[in-house]
């Protein structure tokens, strides 16, 4: 499994950390992913996603899954995420 949040895409990222001497050591740099189950009113039906804590909060700050994978770019999604928000955009378009 990526370390990878399956909405906005925010991944591992690696640099040094950097002491009082100015000697450097590589290290690992990981986003804060958490396993949800969100509810898509559009589809009546609820997601298991892996996304990140601060995914979680803009999900929450745009009204719902649905209002965020409107407005997602489709370049950070996950594929699971891609099929979802064409799944809404459809649902959505038929209303």
């Amino acid at each position: 499994m990526a370390r990878r949040c399956e909405l906005t895409g925010k991944a591992t990222q690696t640099g040094h950390l950097v002491s009082h001497s100015n000697r450097k050591t590589k290290t690992v740099f990981r986003p804060n992913l958490v396993n949800v189950t969100l509810q898509s009113d559009a589809l009546g039906r609820s997601v298991r996603l892996r996304v990140s804590a601060n995914a979680l909060r803009t999900v929450d700050h745009r009204g719902g899954l649905d209002a965020f994978l409107v407005k997602a770019p489709a370049g950070d999604l996950s594929t699971g995420a891609l099929t979802l928000k064409r799944d809404i955009e459809k649902k959505l378009a038929a209303n």
